[in-house]
């Protein structure tokens, strides 16, 4: 897959191609619906596919400080993308600048100028140009007189339940990392650094590897959960989780972290990026009277865990 950052960045000789457009933060099952009728209507007519999507979220920069929690990181997000067959990835700077483009001034240079569309594969939700005053509506007029066709995606449900990468992170934010899996068919995933932690975990038995997350990431609700911890990339292999998140009240903490004890390792991880897919919800976070108590939990979280992803 060819990856672009801005549309400037098109090579001068790309043909003509059939493109779909989004933020597509999660890359979930609605997102791959789009992208993948993009794919096939691209092999249908002998041409190259390109994903259009953005970078910071839009939403930040039209209404700074409200930027939503990101499901995917952009390295995650261009790789679920790749694995969907997909031409080229182009990946446009979204500035205060971009965001004044009205929508006609938008298809002219984007779509018309640089990426050459045939065919522009939308969600029926879509919309575009400065303020969002472009619709579906406006984008097939503007396609009959610059020469494109339009095709919409329709959104993809399950028992009346439509899939959004809003639906998600409502989900993620109250711990149901079930139904988030279901949405986007496969289990969410929170990465992050390896950095030293109080040290309370190893002096109780339990040693875990503190993470330390985007500003923006989707942090599941505070509690304790089964997950697979991935390390050194995709294909290096994963390790069964139990992974607290919270303030560790019992202590008295302050600082909300992700903490995870490695079921059967004793290797180092400080430094390494890592990744978690949260795979259950054992159980909410609770204040202990003492060490004792906590330690025989935290003994049946590790054996609940053990259990789920054996």
């Amino acid at each position: 897959m060819q990856r672009w950052r801005g549309y400037e960045s098109v090579p001068g000789g790309w043909g003509r191609s059939v493109v779909t457009i989004g933020v597509f933060d999660g890359v979930h099952r609605g997102h791959q619906a789009i992208i993948g009728h993009a794919v096939k209507r691209a092999r249908d007519l002998g041409m190259q596919s390109v994903v259009m999507t953005f970078d910071p979220h839009p939403a930040e920069v039209v209404r700074p400080g409200s930027h939503p929690a990101v499901l995917t990181e952009p390295v995650r997000k261009a790789e679920l993308i790749e694995q969907l067959g997909v031409d080229a990835l182009c990946v446009v700077p979204f500035t205060p600048g971009f965001s004044q483009l009205t929508p006609e001034a938008f298809v002219h240079d984007v779509l018309v100028e640089a990426l050459h569309a045939a065919n522009v594969v939308v969600g029926d939700n879509f919309r575009f140009g400065h303020r969002a005053a472009g619709d579906v509506a406006l984008l097939e007029r503007l396609g009959r007189q610059f020469g494109f066709t339009v095709e919409e995606a329709p959104l993809v449900s399950e028992n009346g339940l439509v899939f959004s990468s809003t639906y998600i992170r409502s989900c993620v934010d109250a711990g149901d990392v079930r139904a988030a899996a279901a949405a986007l068919g496969r289990p969410h995933r929170l990465a992050g650094v390896v950095v030293r932690g109080d040290q309370r975990g190893r002096e109780i038995g339990f040693p875990t590897a503190n993470l330390m997350t985007h500003r923006y990431a989707a942090v599941p609700a505070d509690g304790v959960y089964a997950a697979w911890l991935i390390r050194g990339g995709e294909h290096a292999g994963r390790l069964p989780a139990s992974v607290s998140i919270g303030t560790n009240p019992t202590f008295s903490g302050r600082e909300r972290r992700v903490e995870a004890y490695v079921l059967d390792f004793a290797g180092d991880l400080y430094g390494e990026k890592l990744s978690l897919d949260f795979v259950a919800h054992l159980r909410e976070q609770r204040v202990y009277e003492g060490i004792e108590p906590l330690v025989a939990q935290i003994r049946e979280d590790v054996e609940e865990t053990r259990a789920l992803l054996h």
